[in-house]
């Protein structure tokens, strides 16, 4: 069974940065896509970015040139660095992860208020 456990969320103020830490039980190789979702208040939840085992990187245009999506294979966590934030980013964020038997595994969520 995977677990991802999402940790790093908070409140920050606009033009503020935050990093989003999403640590998988095992290895994160046997993914064959890992990434990051958002669901704000009212709203479905949408992609922000994915990253396949290739490196290959999919952003959503709304934050392009912002958040920047990273792992660490030795630590098995994926990370979201968010720049910039802006009070339209406000959400709880979900780290995912797809497995080879295209498997989705979903992390229980981590808030991230943009607010002065």
């Amino acid at each position: 069974q995977v677990q991802l456990v999402e940790s790093g969320g908070g409140l920050v103020q606009p033009g503020g940065s935050l990093r989003l830490s999403c640590a998988a039980s095992g290895s994160i190789f046997r993914f064959n896509t890992m990434g990051w979702y958002r669901q704000a208040p009212g709203k479905q939840r949408e992609l922000v970015v994915t990253m396949s085992s290739e490196s290959r990187t999919n952003y959503a245009d709304s934050v392009k040139g912002r958040f920047t999506i990273s792992r660490d294979s030795a630590k098995n966590t994926v990370y979201l660095q968010m720049n910039s934030l802006k009070p339209e980013d406000t959400a709880v964020y979900y780290c995912s992860a797809v497995t080879r038997l295209y498997q989705t595994f979903w992390g229980q969520g981590t808030p991230v208020t943009v607010s002065s």
